[in-house]
């Protein structure tokens, strides 16, 4: 079964418990870096002793011992996945590996959902890239470092999979409807289309966060991601 885990991309604590109130049937969330640095390891050991699931998301790019060490704070919090950035490159990666054991499933990032082919051919000072042949190669980096999968855009959930062992988690951001407008995310998709092409979490702020009923957002997407289009 996909898991849909809320985003709580919200100023505070109290907002992020408020939220959670209206969405009972919520098993994960995640903390960026915004909320993290505002709250601190608190929120994480209030949000456990709700019975979540935290995914810690600071896609850590440092030296090797640097994300190590922070893997292993978040192993301590019992954050149960996390985030490193695949350009750190095999060391860092295997050196967080190592550092999460098997208690933080950690998955590598590989090119954000704001990047279209031209914003991140500029990023790379390439004359041209395409971000699913950028997605997949760093896909293979993090199978070869031993992550628990990789985060990417739903435009190439299904390339990673070609790429990754069976198994693995396929992290998926940039989840919208299909009237939504994308905001500062390019390469987007609906829940269903995510989990047809092979997506096991679909991390969702926006479509929740601004709904006028949260709750009845959350429910919309548990029914398209247990019931995708053929």
């Amino acid at each position: 079964m996909t898991e849909i885990i809320v985003a709580l991309d919200v100023p505070s604590a109290r907002d992020a418990l408020a939220l959670l109130d209206r969405l009972p049937e919520a098993r994960w969330v995640k903390v960026g870096s915004i909320l993290f640095t505002r709250e601190g390891p608190a929120l994480i050991e209030v949000l456990r002793r709700r019975g979540l699931e935290v995914f810690l998301d600071l896609k850590w790019h440092d030296i090797p011992n640097t994300v190590a060490g922070s893997v292993t704070v978040a192993r301590s919090l019992g954050v149960a996945m996390a985030t490193v950035h695949t350009l750190g490159g095999a060391a860092m990666m295997q050196a967080a590996q190592e550092a999460a054991g098997n208690e933080v499933a950690l998955v590598g990032v590989t090119v954000l959902t704001s990047h279209d082919d031209a914003s991140l051919a500029a990023a790379l000072g390439r004359p041209a890239a395409v971000a699913a042949d950028e997605v997949a190669r760093l896909a293979g980096g993090a199978r070869e470092a031993g992550l628990a999968g990789v985060v990417c855009s739903p435009h190439e959930v299904s390339r990673v999979r070609e790429v990754l062992a069976a198994g693995s988690r396929v992290v998926v951001p940039g989840i919208r409807a299909a009237a939504a407008p994308p905001d500062d995310q390019r390469r987007t998709a609906s829940a269903g289309d995510a989990v047809s092409a092979g997506a096991t979490h679909l991390v969702v702020g926006r479509p929740i966060l601004a709904a006028q009923d949260p709750g009845a957002a959350f429910r919309q997407l548990l029914r398209e991601a247990e019931a995708p289009p053929g």
